[in-house]
């Protein structure tokens, strides 16, 4: 067993042994999507108190226990994946019914939102047992963080999650075609085998930006914002751009907006404000240029000012 992390299974006892854990209870456990760094000091502590760990792949969660220096018999870990979370829920609630305390923790992330483990969360509170959430890493928020989304004005901002886009081409393309007009940003999921079948569908999208994560929290990690028609030619310039796990958020498109549309907000604006303030706000509400909105405050303004209509 490792010992690198025996410190943070120590701060996690002090930290967190005096709260309250429930029997009968499924824990929602978050795992580091790459750096085992950053899982959470409850988490530890979880994993370390349950009766039983419910996980999407058994080796994989023996694996990431070892590194924490958390020894668990394998007849503790009850495999719950895609396959099998149906049947897999019954085992669970079983467990739960009988008083025991068990974990669920995918792969990687936090489960339930692109992994396993939203049947087993809605099975468990069909039969009326708590469900305790317990927060920490997730690819897709690790993305957003880091996308430098701006709202354009239309909503309060937010995002959309697609998740992975469908494999045939058709069907890849229409959904594409659909997210063109979407005003609020789109964070998408692709594995290595087809992202670059995703990006040239992306790249009918002309010069929308993209932020590409690739490898997130891992060594090898990639960040870069390019132009949707662009994202082909970044991926296939260096070899290991199309290795990895993949996070793509796709900016939201922006708003449309007609000179009508600015001389109506000018017309606003000019009845409160000077010109160059009016102007000012104008171009950051509509998007058009700040010199042909001066021209058109001008014109406003000397039309009111002769009584024009």
């Amino acid at each position: 067993m490792s010992t690198h992390f025996a410190p943070a299974l120590q701060a996690a006892h002090d930290a967190c042994a005096s709260q309250h854990y429930p029997q009968g209870a499924l824990y929602i456990v978050a795992t580091p999507i790459g750096n085992l760094a950053d899982i959470s000091l409850r988490a530890l502590h979880v994993l370390q108190l349950v009766d039983a760990i419910a996980c999407e792949d058994t080796r994989h969660t023996q694996a990431l226990l070892r590194a924490y220096g958390i020894d668990r018999p394998t007849a503790q870990l009850l495999a719950v994946h895609q396959h099998n979370e149906s049947e897999g829920a019954q085992r669970v609630l079983e467990r739960l019914q009988q008083g025991q305390r068990v974990a669920y923790a995918s792969d990687a992330g936090t489960p339930g939102v692109s992994d396993p483990g939203a049947r087993l969360v809605a099975a468990v509170r069909a039969a009326g047992l708590p469900v305790v959430p317990l927060p920490g890493a997730s690819s897709i928020t690790t993305a957003v963080s880091v996308a430098g989304l701006v709202s354009q004005g239309a909503d309060d901002g937010g995002f959309v999650f697609a998740g992975f886009l469908p494999p045939k081409a058709t069907e890849r393309a229409n959904a594409v075609t659909a997210l063109a007009n979407q005003v609020r940003p789109v964070v998408l999921l692709e594995a290595p085998h087809r992202v670059e079948d995703l990006a040239q569908a992306l790249a009918t999208l002309g010069a929308r930006p993209v932020t590409v994560g690739r490898e997130l929290t891992k060594q090898f990690e990639e960040i870069a914002t390019v132009p949707a028609q662009e994202l082909p030619g970044w991926l296939a310039a260096q070899p290991h751009r199309t290795k990895g796990e993949f996070v793509l958020v796709l900016h939201a498109a922006p708003l449309a907006s007609s000179a009508d549309d600015g001389t109506r907000v000018l017309q606003l604006l000019l009845a409160e404000l000077p010109v160059k303030t009016a102007v000012k706000l104008a171009a950051e509400l509509t998007g058009q240029p700040r010199n042909a909105l001066y021209d058109t405050a001008l014109q406003l303004k000397r039309g009111r000012d002769t009584g024009e209509d």
